[in-house]
């Protein structure tokens, strides 16, 4: 494995094709794909096939992103660390679940960033399992996202924004204004984010529960590529009730109904209760609750966060 294949990768992963990839390293397509192949035989995983919306990835395949998209950003994350000090700015380094990070992050980090003219906000899209590691080593200023079972006591948890977790289909699908019930829904293919690929979080909780089985699992880059198969009738898909809001209302996608098809779930913020000095994460911390930002985080949803200014680093899944 190395650092050639890792880029090839992450871009083909960034861009959602080979061709994409290819453009954007400013190499030949067959390069790229030359890596992907490498990849795939040093780990003996497909790591992804191609859709009709895009890329669906394996588990393995979006292990891997996170992993090379962590060791490519360390050199990164040092170049701005030290711009940013010689232009007297602050950075604020921002780890997020990739459900948060999709739907919520790009209207909370808008409206946080017009409070303070000096600040760099780094977005990096993490699992959740790693929060309290990423916090410890000062490697991440705030993590926001589900909450881990268990918290260091030198790690406070702030509750952020509820949410629902609902589940749509196409107006044409089977179980389309039928009472689903548990057996009917592990049978259906499921269009999943990467969120589904984490062991924490909404996502992952309802697939436990209804126990769906992995090969009825099709995991896409994004949950919006996800939501767009389901629209063409592919399956089933969760999704966050206020992101979907509107393609309900207009009947592109439905409502399933049954008791297994919603729950409840919570985002936290967590930050280290003694980093030092007053810092950005603190007060990021205490605005996400409050009723401005969540109006903002509902509202901003799948907004591209690297148009935002002051800038936002996004090292996955931009």
């Amino acid at each position: 494995m190395t650092p050639a294949q890792l880029r090839a990768y992450v871009a083909v992963v960034r861009m959602g094709s080979v061709k994409h990839a290819a453009a954007q390293l400013e190499v030949s397509e067959s390069a790229v794909s030359l890596h992907i192949a490498q990849l795939r035989k040093e780990f003996g995983d497909q790591l992804f096939t191609r859709t009709a919306a895009g890329l669906a990835f394996t588990p393995g395949g979006l292990r891997l992103a996170s992993r090379a998209t962590e060791l490519l950003g360390l050199q990164d994350r040092t170049v701005v660390e030290v711009n940013a000090a010689a232009r007297g700015r602050r950075l604020l380094r921002v780890a997020a679940s990739s459900l948060f990070a999709e739907l919520a992050a790009p209207g909370l980090i808008e409206l946080f960033t017009k409070r303070a003219a000096d600040l760099d906000v780094e977005l990096s899209v993490r699992n959740p399992g790693s929060f309290e590691t990423l916090l410890l080593t000062r490697a991440a200023d705030i993590a926001i996202g589900p909450q881990p079972p268990v918290v260091d006591r030198a790690i406070a948890a702030r509750p952020v924004m509820n949410y629902r977790l609902v589940i749509v289909v196409a107006p044409d699908h089977p179980l389309a204004g039928v009472r689903a019930s548990a057996a009917q829904l592990r049978e259906q293919t499921w269009l999943l984010g990467p969120s589904a690929a984490t062991d924490l979080g909404a996502v992952q909780a309802m697939l436990r529960r209804l126990a769906v089985p992995d090969d009825r699992q099709q995991i896409f880059q994004s949950h919006a590529a996800a939501l767009g198969e389901a629209k063409r009738g592919k399956g089933v898909a969760p999704a966050l009730s206020f992101t979907v809001a509107p393609e309900v209302r207009g009947g592109d996608l439905l409502l399933l109904a049954g008791p297994h098809t919603t729950s409840e779930a919570v985002w936290h913020s967590l930050v280290l209760t003694n980093p030092g000095a007053p810092s950005a994460a603190a007060e990021l911390s205490r605005f996400a609750s409050t009723s401005r930002a969540i109006q903002a985080m509902m509202r901003g949803a799948g907004v591209s966060v690297g148009h935002f200014k002051p800038a936002v680093h996004v090292t996955l899944w931009s």
